[in-house]
């Protein structure tokens, strides 16, 4: 199967959903806040700069994903808010709230 214009993973394709950009965005982001904290408790600066790395390039990933999203029609509600305060991620609690609505 070849990749078409049509398919989910092309990422020229205007009218494919943002979703996985945004899971794999907030994993990335969740991934950077662990080594962070593990770099905190251990004292490692080495898992401290990974984490903000990880943290840095999620947050590019998820204004990526973002924008042209309607949260009305693509968001998670309740869930993506509460997930977002879980991890710290205020964008993605602000997505949540928006997307209640």
């Amino acid at each position: 199967m070849s990749a078409s214009s049509d398919s989910p993973s092309n990422p020229q394709d205007p009218n494919r959903q943002p979703q996985t950009g945004l899971w794999a965005g907030h994993a990335e982001y969740i991934k950077g806040a662990a080594e962070s904290t593990i770099g905190s408790l251990t004292g490692s600066e080495s898992w401290r700069a990974s984490g903000a790395q990880d943290k840095a390039r999620a947050r590019a990933a998820l204004q990526t994903a973002l924008e042209g999203r309607d949260p009305a029609k693509t968001g998670y509600g309740r869930a993506e808010e509460l997930a977002g305060r879980l991890t710290g991620c205020e964008g993605m609690r602000q997505e949540g709230a928006a997307s209640k609505s």
